[in-house]
């Protein structure tokens, strides 16, 4: 989908998403000290509000300026202040450092995944976490829900592979379980977390 395709799936009055946090952004993210964040592909905001009502600076950052402006709107009902950006991702570059870096559910073709999760892990200050999360490849055939396009669904071990030669650390990279509610099966989402080392160590 383009930014105009979801400018248009987000132009009800109603959440397309709930208003509530991911699961596994909550469940990760729970009780950490708060910093600086930026969530990309914050869609209606439902993460960066939740970060920001942690304590958290977050910076928002999304291609459909219907999602962003339902996003300031929830933003002001919760009584959080958070940045929010218009911006392609794939050509968005950061601006300056930051502790927490979240991606739910971005999916990608390979080729703009990487390069967005590179460009991601560019913006993690001295141990700073990267989390993502999204719909796995084995989703379309085991899981429920989620994209039908095998081109945009990806597993852990992608996530690492995308990030090989940054020096960061995995604190995890597995398969995740998500009940739905309606069905029988779970859907299956990719989650890693990436740390950037506390102290890096120039070359001799």
């Amino acid at each position: 989908m383009d930014a105009a395709a979801w400018d248009a799936r987000y132009a009800g009055t109603e959440l397309v998403w709930s208003a509530d946090p991911n699961r596994w952004v909550a469940q990760s993210l729970a009780g950490r000290p708060a910093g600086t964040a930026l969530d990309l592909a914050c869609g209606e905001g439902r993460n960066a509000i939740w970060l920001a009502e942690q304590g958290w600076q977050v910076t928002g950052i999304d291609f459909s300026a219907t999602a962003l402006r339902k996003a300031a709107a929830l933003a002001r009902e919760r009584g959080v202040d958070v940045h929010w950006v218009h911006a392609d991702l794939t050509e968005w570059a950061p601006e300056h450092l930051v502790d927490l870096v979240v991606a739910a559910y971005l999916q990608l073709p390979a080729a703009q995944r990487r390069r967005v999760n590179r460009t991601a892990a560019s913006a993690l200050a001295p141990g700073g976490t990267m989390l993502v999360v999204g719909h796995d490849s084995t989703n379309l055939t085991e899981g429920t829900g989620g994209p039908q396009d095998p081109a945009v669904l990806f597993s852990p071990a992608d996530v690492v592979d995308d990030v090989a030669g940054l020096g960061l650390e995995v604190v995890r990279a597995e398969r995740v379980l998500r009940p739905v509610d309606g069905s029988p099966r779970p859907a299956i989402d990719a989650l890693v977390e990436l740390r950037q080392p506390a102290t890096t160590h120039a070359s001799p």
